[in-house]
């Protein structure tokens, strides 16, 4: 089975109570869609985490959020197939893994594109107190570059789409923070989703990011529910 949550920002007291309630085993996967907050601290405050998680009866696949480290920039990550597309790994953690961006994933037949990243509008508070920032939380231009490549491949079509953030026109401005100027937040990425969201055929997109629950359309924005992905038969209803 695979399911899907929204941000965990390395808070899994609701992953282990799900894990408790239907009994899952590692063949099972739990899609996280960005700021999982596994890669954060540094040290050992993110060893003990990855310890913890590693007991889970369960995979963990996390997309890239903007409040954590890529693993492509962290030693002990290597590369690894694994459904189709490449994921991040850490030999002692293998139930727990990362996300390429722009890789195409086979999750049951359902064929899944993910896209990471984001802009942090508490940017300068992290820096100010010292906590983890790092400047390539949005995606590059040799990752969009990636990305659009991969859709050329297949056609520009996917089933669904993963992305931490959400195409501009989505956002959902009713939960903005009101003490943060808009105007000054950089909106790249979610531009950029834009124009890959009105070329793309896709029945379904998830995203997380904004710390709501809500449906427009085909969009689906999650937070604190885990819910099963979509399947195959799903796709054809």
């Amino acid at each position: 089975m695979f399911y899907i949550t929204g941000d965990t920002h390395a808070q899994f007291g609701r992953i282990e109570q799900f894990c408790e309630r239907i009994c899952p085993t590692r063949e099972d996967v739990l899609i996280i869609l960005g700021d999982a907050g596994i890669n954060y601290y540094g040290g050992w405050r993110d060893w003990k985490l990855k310890r913890r998680l590693a007991e889970l009866p369960l995979t963990l696949f996390s997309i890239h959020g903007n409040h954590e480290q890529r693993p492509a920039t962290i030693a002990s990550y290597h590369t690894a197939t694994w459904n189709g597309g490449e994921v991040y790994v850490e030999d002692e953690y293998p139930n727990l893994l990362f996300a390429v961006d722009g890789s195409y994933y086979s999750f049951d037949g359902v064929q899944t594109l993910v896209i990471g990243g984001a802009y942090s509008v508490d940017r300068f508070y992290r820096l100010a107190y010292g906590w983890g920032w790092w400047p390539d939380e949005q995606p590059d231009e040799r990752t969009k570059h990636r990305v659009e490549q991969q859709l050329e491949t297949h056609g520009w079509k996917a089933d669904v789409v993963l992305t931490h953030t959400c195409p501009l026109h989505y956002e959902p401005t009713e939960v903005f923070l009101s003490g943060v100027d808009q105007s000054s937040v950089d909106k790249s990425t979610e531009e950029w989703l834009e124009t890959i969201e009105r070329r793309l055929q896709y029945k379904q997109w998830y995203c997380g990011h904004y710390h709501t629950e809500k449906v427009i359309d085909k969009m689906t924005f999650m937070f604190e529910s885990i819910r099963a992905f979509l399947t195959e038969a799903d796709l054809h209803e």
